[in-house]
């Protein structure tokens, strides 16, 4: 049977699970960040992106409500995330929509879940089945360390490329500029949820597993996108 890894090795293997399957590497992050993109293929990114992210905080409703109450910690950290996406300053979703808009699509487009790909919805779809089934512990690894704390790493090398290359004002891409730092807060916050909640062999084990896939799933859904919208026919 597998032993109950010490924190700092559990730690390790959270990140070991994301390495190699980092959407920072898809094809269409690399493009991006080489200035390869027009903006008819953000357009197309924010069309999809809308329906993954839109709903992160129904993702996290469920978590919070499959918490137990004794794990206030947890709670309030979940709720707090919540809050951050939805009702602190301004909604996440209308900065990505005035990206969007910049990028010559429409409010009506983006919301529209008729213009996501087959792989933007298997990814919501997934989010929503594991926020919904698993252990808090287990869907916070997923959602949160292996989707989540990735997107410092890729829209740090986005936003250069979005001022210097595309030529985007800095009004017109805050949403990338505000989730370099909230996401780096909120990675580290579920890391140490799931380091101090795992506290059994299985339940690493599954952490583990769904972090594994939760990179999986981000970096399909982004190779995704340049395979429907950019990869020549």
């Amino acid at each position: 049977m597998t032993e109950l890894l010490s924190r700092d090795d559990f730690r390790e293997a959270l990140q070991d699970a994301i390495k190699g399957r980092e959407a920072k590497n898809a094809s269409f992050s690399q493009a991006w960040a080489e200035g390869l993109l027009k903006r008819e293929h953000f357009a197309r990114w924010a069309e999809n992106h809308y329906h993954y992210v839109g709903p992160f905080a129904d993702y996290l409703a469920y978590v919070y409500a499959n918490t137990p109450d004794e794990f206030t910690g947890a709670k309030d950290f979940t709720l707090q995330n919540m809050y951050e996406e939805e009702l602190a300053d301004i909604r996440h979703t209308d900065l990505l929509i005035k990206f969007a808009e910049a990028c010559g699509t429409t409010r009506e487009r983006v919301e529209d879940p008729a213009n996501m790909n087959p792989i933007t919805r298997g990814l919501q779809a997934w989010c929503y089945a594991i926020s919904m089934r698993e252990h808090f512990v287990v869907a916070t690894a997923a959602l949160v360390v292996g989707l989540e704390s990735q997107v410092p790493s890729i829209y740090r090398r986005q936003i250069v490329p979005l001022r210097e290359v595309y030529g985007f004002t800095e009004d017109e891409i805050e949403f990338f500029d505000l989730h370099i730092t909230s996401d780096e807060v909120h990675g580290e916050r579920g890391y140490q949820i799931v380091l101090d909640h795992a506290d059994t062999p299985e339940l690493q084990q599954r952490c583990l597993r769904v972090c594994r896939w939760g990179a999986e799933m981000r970096y399909s859904y982004t190779q995704g996108l340049y395979d429907h919208y950019v990869r020549p026919a």
